[in-house]
């Protein structure tokens, strides 16, 4: 007699279905990196994406090794982008005590489909810790004494990180609270993305923060030397890594970021050593190209903003 009240199975025996593996050899060693130790990838940077906030943006990094038409979306190199939302100023709650500073709240938050192996929609703690550090890197340029008793939010969302252990395993190590080697690279874009987000919005700043990563390539047959933007998908190994927010124009950093010691080698050499300077002056450089590209941004919205404002809609300025 059939049971109505439930879905009744087959009448025959099931075998569950076997999936074949569409990773090929490719992502489990990691790809030779083509491009020049002081070359960085191509940036992509827009703003004003999101017309419910008050200011947005969007950055993007293409993928360090080129993908194959030939090739699954599974054996893709990573690349990483971003989205930023800025909400304010906006007043505090009543309830809230007075503050004479602007209250900035930065949160950063991994899309579940960012990496290779699904995140939960609960913040950890890696996505805490990076939220913090951006935090420091915004609040030594926002002017906070305009906006008494008022707050911003930045929500930054991470569409596709480079932070895939699949990559290159056992180089994440630190897996703790600092996560990956790609962890640096995605708190670099963070600053430049929040940057151009609060341009956006069109609160006062003392200058442009963009942010800039470098990391000591540790090589078998070379010594120890510095590379621009790495990706950790494109090294066997990364010895050590910085990033940084850097203001070009008062010359000054509002965070840095460094992980592990590069004063120290692992195998007693001292040719493996190399000092702390020369890998922050790295950093810098890398910044310095990275202001270059938000420059172009915010002078390609503000005309828009210009033309809109002028004409009602850019469309009708050209005609």
């Amino acid at each position: 007699m059939t049971d109505r009240r439930r879905i009744n199975g087959p009448l025959g025996g099931t075998a569950p279905p076997v999936f074949v593996s569409s990773l090929t050899s490719k992502t489990t060693s990691p790809a030779k990196r083509t491009r020049a130790p002081d070359e960085l990838r191509k940036i992509f940077l827009k703003t004003g994406l999101t017309p419910s906030a008050s200011g947005s943006a969007y950055f993007e990094l293409e993928p360090s090794t080129p993908t194959a038409a030939s090739e699954s979306l599974a054996s893709k190199a990573p690349a990483l982008k971003l989205t930023c939302t800025v909400h304010g100023p906006r007043p505090l709650p009543r309830s809230a005590p007075f503050s004479p500073q602007l209250l900035l709240s930065t949160r950063i938050k991994f899309a579940p489909f960012a990496a290779r192996q699904r995140r939960g929609y609960i913040p950890n703690v890696g996505e805490r810790d990076l939220a913090a550090h951006l935090e420091t890197a915004l609040r030594g340029v926002l002017i906070g004494e305009r906006w008494p008793k008022s707050g911003i939010d930045v929500v930054i969302t991470v569409l596709e990180g480079e932070e895939d252990n699949s990559w290159n395993k056992g180089q994440s190590g630190e897996s703790g609270r600092t996560g990956g080697w790609g962890m640096m690279s995605i708190l670099s874009g963070c600053i430049t993305v929040a940057s151009a987000a609060i341009i956006d919005a069109g609160i006062d700043c003392i200058d442009l923060v963009t942010g800039g990563v470098a990391a000591v390539v540790r090589q078998p047959t070379a010594p120890p030397q510095v590379f621009l933007d790495p990706c950790p998908s494109d090294h066997e190994e990364i010895f050590a890594a910085c990033v940084i927010g850097y203001l070009q124009t008062r010359d000054e950093i509002t965070e840095l970021w460094t992980k592990r010691s590069i004063m120290a080698s692992t195998d007693g050499n001292r040719a493996n050593t190399m000092e702390f300077e020369p890998l922050v002056d790295q950093a810098v450089e890398a910044a310095v190209a990275a202001r270059l590209v938000l420059i172009e941004a915010i002078k390609e919205s503000t005309e828009v903003k210009v033309q809109t404002s002028q004409f009602g809609h850019p469309k009708n300025a050209a005609s």
